[in-house]
């Protein structure tokens, strides 16, 4: 049986969005629901746990593509470190490899913002009553996709290979020797069927995979 997460009083929620007017506008309306009280609203990824544990969420509705941390890399850290908080993924893009990475990070929850906000407040009951909720278009495509083919050591060269990165700089960020950087590159770019690591990268986001 699901363990059931619901809290005794109102549900305290954080919302994790670099949209302002987005973020704004999900906190008015998800403060419209009798039971709901939004506690913390951060923009940036790596306010997330820091904002978790000053205001103890129920639950926490984390977007993907957040400034100087992922809302995926969040989710995982908040299941260690808040583990009473459910964690309900809220993205414009979705992406199969999205889904299933935030599924790895404990998410309870993988929703896209196209729809009505009473769904939302659904899913948020649904998680909270120990429940997971996934978008059903998005589950069929995970399915269909399979898991990403990239290591994690492929997918940290490609991620710092964002700004344009030369090899010798990735070397010295994720503290590897260049060769093996190339290697790691190399790897990433036969795996995504690409021609270098920029279309590499572009490939690996389109999937979800970093």
């Amino acid at each position: 049986m699901p363990q059931d997460h619901r809290p005794t009083g109102s549900v305290r929620i954080l919302l994790a969005e670099d949209q302002g007017m987005m973020r704004s506008a999900l906190a008015l309306l998800l403060g419209m629901e009798p039971d709901f009280d939004v506690v913390a609203q951060v923009a940036a990824g790596d306010e997330i746990v820091d904002a978790a544990l000053l205001s103890r969420p129920d639950v926490a509705l984390l977007d993907i593509e957040l400034p100087n941390r992922s809302g995926l890399d969040a989710a995982a850290d908040l299941r260690t470190q808040v583990p009473d908080c459910r964690v309900l993924i809220l993205t414009t893009f979705g992406r199969p490899g999205y889904l299933r990475r935030a599924m790895e990070a404990g998410a309870a929850g993988f929703l896209v913002k196209d729809g009505p906000v009473g769904d939302l407040a659904k899913a948020i009951r649904q998680v909270l009553g120990g429940e997971t909720v996934i978008d059903p278009a998005l589950a069929a495509a995970a399915l269909g996709a399979g898991p990403s083919p990239l290591t994690q050591r492929e997918r940290d060269a490609l991620n710092a290979s964002v700004d344009g990165a030369t090899v010798a700089d990735i070397a010295v960020r994720l503290s590897l020797s260049e060769s093996t950087v190339r290697n790691y590159l190399s790897s990433a770019i036969g795996k995504t069927g690409t021609r270098n690591r920029m279309e590499a990268m572009r490939a690996a986001r389109q999937q979800g995979w970093l």
